[in-house]
C-alpha cells in the first residue's frame, strides 16, 4: 500500500546499548527505524503488508534471531529479514541464508555495510509491495478497469492490449515516465493464456552492474564468490509466464547481448553452469526514451532493438487524453480516502484550477501523487496570478515538485525512506530533484548527536 502505517525498518536486538546505537546510525542516514527489545514483542507488529524489513540479532532470550525468521517467513516469505551474528555464529547464519535469511552482518560491523544491506532489502521490498498492488488492482476490476479513461487514445489502448494478449508474442511498450507501462505490460499477461503463470518483473535500472548477471541468469554451485549454493535467475524463474524487463533502455550493453541470446534462442545460460537451459517464457520491455535514437547513438544494441520492436504498444502521455484527468483523479481521491481512512474530501478552486492548467509532465503517476497529496492536505497549490505574470512552464514545474518534495520531507522529519511512498519516486530520482531543485535534507531533520560505536559491551 502507499502510505504504510508501519515503520520502514524493525530492529530487534535486546542489548540497550546497541539497539540505541544501531538505531541513532539508520536514522542519521535517513531510515525510519522502530525499535523492540525482544521478538516477542515484534511478532505481533508483523503483518503481511508490513511494507518494511526485519533486522535482528541472532541470540536473544526466548526467541532467537533463527526463530524470528521462520516465524516471519511463515507470515510473509518475501519480507526481508537481516540476522546480525558473533563470529561464532557465521555456520549458523550461512545456514539461515539457506532458509530464506536477506542476508547476515558479523559484528563488530562497519556502519556504512549496515545501511547499505537495509537500503537494498528495503528497496526489493517496495518492489515486492507495488508488484501485489498491481496484481490486486488488476485482480479487483473488469479486464479494462486498470487503464481508466473514456478517451479514444484509451479506448484503443484497451483493445490493442486484448489482441496482443492473445497472440502471447513478445512486445515493447513504449511511454513516457508514470504513463502506466507497467501496468500495460501486467494487463497483457493477465489477459493472456499465460495468466495464472509466474509474472516477474526485472527493473533494468535498479539492477547493481556487479550483480546483473546473477539476479537475471543465476549461476550453478561453487561459481559465484561466498556461496557454494546455485541460484536460479530471474529469466528461468520466468519460464511458463511473464518476464517483464522495465527500462531496457538502461541495461548496460553487456548484458544486452546476453540478453539478445535469450530472446532468440529461449535459452539462458547460468553463470558457471557447462549448457544452456531452456525457457519458455513470454517478454515484455518497457521503455520511456526513443530506442531506435539509442541504437544510432550507440548506446543500445541495434540487433536487440530490432529483435524488440517486432511489436510495440504506446502508452499515451496524460496531455493527449486530457479528458480522463477528471476521472482519473476523482478514482485516485477514493482510493486514497480509503486508504488514509478519511471520509470527505473537498475540492478547492485552486485545486480545480491546477487540475485544468497542469501539463502533467509525470503523467498518470503525478496526478496520482497529487491526488493523495490534495487528500492529505500536502499538495495545495498556490493561487494562480494575474495571466500576465504567469511563471514559465519549467518555473511552474520546478515551483511543484519543490513544494512536494519539501512538504513530504517536513511530514516524515526528513526522513528519505518515509518520504519515497509519499512522493512515488525512486530514490535515485528523488536525489536527482533534490540536487536540482537546491533542497537541503538535512534542514528538515531534527538535530541529534554523532552516532556512538556499533561494538557490543563485553563487559
Amino acid at each position: 500500500m502507499l502510505f504504510p502505517t508501519e515503520q520502514n525498518i524493525f530492529f530487534v536486538e535486546d542489548d540497550a546499548v546497541l539497539r540505541a546505537a544501531t538505531i541513532q546510525t539508520l536514522e542519521l542516514a535517513g531510515l525510519s527505524v522502530r525499535p523492540f527489545a525482544s521478538a516477542t514483542d515484534a511478532l505481533p507488529e508483523i503483518r503481511p503488508d508490513f511494507a518494511g524489513i526485519i533486522i535482528s540479532d541472532i541470540r536473544m532470550p526466548g526467541i532467537d534471531g533463527l526463530q524470528l525468521l521462520e516465524r516471519v517467513r511463515a507470515i510473509d516469505p518475501d519480507i526481508p529479514v537481516i540476522l546480525i551474528t558473533g563470529h561464532a555464529d557465521v555456520a549458523m547464519a550461512v545456514g539461515a541464508l539457506r532458509d530464506g535469511a536477506f542476508d547476515f552482518l558479523t559484528k563488530p560491523f562497519a556502519t556504512d555495510h549496515l545501511v547499505a544491506a537495509a537500503q537494498k532489502a528495503l528497496e526489493k521490498r517496495l518492489l515486492v509491495i507495488d508488484n501485489r498492488r498491481l496484481r490486486a488492482a488488476a485482480a479487483a476490476v473488469d479486464e479494462t478497469g486498470p487503464l481508466i479513461g473514456d478517451s479514444p487514445a484509451m479506448v484503443q489502448l484497451r483493445g490493442t492490449i486484448r489482441q496482443l494478449a492473445l497472440a502471447d508474442i513478445d512486445v515493447l511498450v513504449e511511454g513516457e515516465t508514470g504513463t502506466g507501462k507497467e501496468l500495460a505490460a501486467l494487463l497483457l499477461h493477465r489477459l493472456g493464456a499465460r495468466r495464472g503463470r509466474p509474472f516477474i518483473a526485472v527493473n533494468c535500472g535498479a539492477l547493481p552492474e556487479t550483480l546483473a548477471e546473477v539476479e537475471l541468469f543465476g549461476h550453478a554451485a561453487d561459481s559465484v564468490p561466498h556461496t557454494r549454493l546455485a541460484r536460479i535467475g530471474q529469466i528461468e524463474a520466468s519460464s511458463g509466464g511473464t518476464l517483464l524487463l522495465d527500462e531496457i533502455d538502461s541495461m548496460a550493453l553487456p548484458l544486452q547481448a546476453r540478453l539478445l541470446r535469450v530472446l532468440e534462442e529461449r535459452e539462458v545460460q547460468p553463470i558457471g553452469d557447462t549448457r544452456p537451459r531452456g525457457v519458455d517464457l513470454r517478454v515484455i520491455a518497457t521503455t520511456k526514451t526513443d530506442l531506435a535514437r539509442a541504437a544510432t547513438e550507440g548506446r543500445f544494441r541495434p540487433d536487440l532493438y530490432y529483435r524488440l520492436t517486432l511489436v510495440r504498444l504506446r502508452v499515451p502521455p496524460l496531455r493527449e487524453r486530457g479528458e480522463d484527468i477528471a476521472t482519473l483523479f476523482a478514482s485516485f481521491v477514493e482510493e486514497a480516502k480509503q486508504q488514509a481512512g478519511i471520509a470527505d474530501f473537498l475540492l478547492t478552486d485552486n485545486v480545480r484550477g491546477h487540475l485544468r492548467a497542469h501539463d502533467w509532465p509525470g503523467n498518470v503517476r503525478e496526478l496520482r501523487n497529487f491526488a493523495f497529496g490534495a487528500v492529505l492536505g500536502l499538495a495545495e497549490p498556490p493561487p494562480a496570478g494575474p495571466a500576465g505574470a504567469r511563471p514559465s512552464l519549467p518555473a511552474r514545474v520546478n515551483q511543484f515538485e519543490a513544494g512536494a518534495i519539501e512538504e513530504a520531507l517536513r511530514a516524515t522529519g526528513g526522513s528519505v525512506a518515509a518520504a519515497l511512498p509519499l512522493l512515488g519516486i525512486p530514490r535515485k530520482t528523488f536525489y536527482d530533484k533534490v540536487a536540482r531543485l537546491g533542497i537541503r535534507i538535512e534542514d528538515f531533520r531534527p538535530r541529534s548527536a554523532g552516532a556512538p560505536s556499533m561494538r557490543k559491551p563485553t563487559g
